[in-house]
């Protein structure tokens, strides 16, 4: 563990330099959506109302948290109050994954991911609310089934902050402990929202901000479009709705594949979930990581930050002994690093559509598009095809009998 400390706080300090521009990272300013994005919401929302005017605020009601939890630290700035609490979001996973790591059935690998996969996305960590969904993200998992009202609470309030933890449900076990870990996270993010509605205006705006959204220059999508330009695609790229995103001819029809791409892989999950046989102690993370995985290879928007949803739910997979989802974890990380190459050092080289911007894209998309392909395959095998095989193998005429659902370990 001392390791894991040592390196935690030598790579950190390097992020805590470069945020506070002690040190500069080649490439644009990744702060600066803290200094002018975040804080110009901040003033919006300080007066008690959401940026109703503001097409690029399209998070959830309790995204305000977040952006106004710098006013915790009134004594500092608000960008570097916001860079604090940053860190201490990290430390906090950090130290949820150490402490899981050292029980028993566990494992310290997964505090090694956190580790280094957050140095690897290098000072976009920081510059970003990310970090904060991810430890309550982390949080959720470690939970898991044991606590699934604790786990469905936490999932409830981080779908409310940014969406995508609404997924780390669906590997829960079947009967008590879906009911009570469902039913929690509904009960806290209709709590929350209802709170929101209430008290500030525009709590449900973020629904309608998104619907002229193109294509984000570093999805999957968005590959058509940089070999398309070098073949006299006429279209163009724009800062658009807050990110660098293609527009044009065929821009939509892009997007609406990558929506239907999402909707099949909604599909694969509810198919799994219902065939599924059997749960091992490190069945709710890794359904949770492939979940992540699935959604975000096949979104129009694949944000370097989005990557740290991926580090943190494969921290947690990797911290049981169980777990099959270390080839898919290392994959992970190796996209992590490739996505620091292309945000932000070569993030020029990406918008241009160069031969260097285009080769980190299918470098580290094809890099999430593997990853995705053999942790669905991992799972599948683990709680569908070894199981049925097991069943199957038994004795002639021996009645299998499955265990009970509302065990942690196993479900029918």
């Amino acid at each position: 563990m001392a390791r894991i400390l040592t390196v935690w706080v030598l790579t950190r300090t390097v992020l805590l330099l470069c945020v506070f521009k002690v040190l500069t990272a080649p490439g644009p300013d990744v702060t600066s959506d803290v200094s002018v994005i975040y804080q110009g919401w901040y003033e919006v929302l300080r007066t008690g109302t959401f940026p109703l005017d503001d097409v690029t605020w399209q998070y959830p009601p309790a995204a305000a948290l977040a952006i106004l939890s710098p006013a915790l630290l009134p004594f500092v700035g608000y960008a570097s109050a916001f860079f604090v609490l940053a860190f201490l979001a990290d430390a906090l996973a950090c130290g949820l994954l150490l402490y899981a790591g050292l029980r028993p059935g566990k494992s310290l690998r997964g505090a090694w991911v956190w580790v280094v996969g957050v140095a690897l996305l290098g000072p976009t960590v920081y510059a970003r609310y990310d970090v904060m969904v991810t430890a309550v993200a982390v949080a959720a998992l470690l939970a898991g089934a044991r606590h699934p009202r604790t786990m469905g609470a936490l999932a409830g309030f981080g779908a409310l902050l940014k969406v995508w933890p609404a997924l780390l449900l669906i590997g829960m076990p079947r009967a008590r402990a879906t009911r009570s870990s469902w039913g929690a996270a509904v009960a806290t993010a209709a709590g929350l929202t209802l709170a929101f509605l209430v008290t500030m205006p525009g709590a449900l705006a973020f629904l309608t901000f998104q619907r002229d959204r193109g294509t984000e220059v570093e999805s999957l999508g968005a590959l058509v479009f940089h070999v398309a330009r070098h073949l006299g695609w006429q279209g163009d790229v724009q800062l658009n709705y807050g990110s660098v995103e293609f527009l044009g001819p065929y821009v939509t029809l892009v997007s609406t594949v990558a929506q239907g791409l999402s909707l099949a892989a909604f599909c694969w999950l509810v198919v799994w979930r219902l065939r599924a046989r059997a749960w091992s102690a490190s069945t709710v993370a890794d359904a949770a990581f492939v979940a992540v995985l699935l959604f975000t290879a096949t979104s129009r928007v694949i944000s370097p930050q989005y990557l740290l949803w991926l580090v943190g739910a494969a921290a947690v997979c990797l911290a049981f002994r169980a777990s099959r989802m270390v080839l898919p974890a290392r994959l992970v990380l190796a996209a992590t690093f490739v996505t620091f190459l292309e945000f932000p050092i070569w993030f020029s080289h990406v918008v241009a559509s160069d031969p260097l911007g285009i080769a980190l894209l299918f470098v580290r998309n094809g890099l999430l598009v593997a990853a995705a392909l053999i942790a669905c395959r991992n799972l599948w095998r683990q709680t569908v095809s070894e199981p049925r095989a097991a069943e199957r193998a038994s004795a002639p005429g021996e009645v299998s009998r499955a265990p009970s659902a509302d065990t942690y370990a196993t479900a029918p």
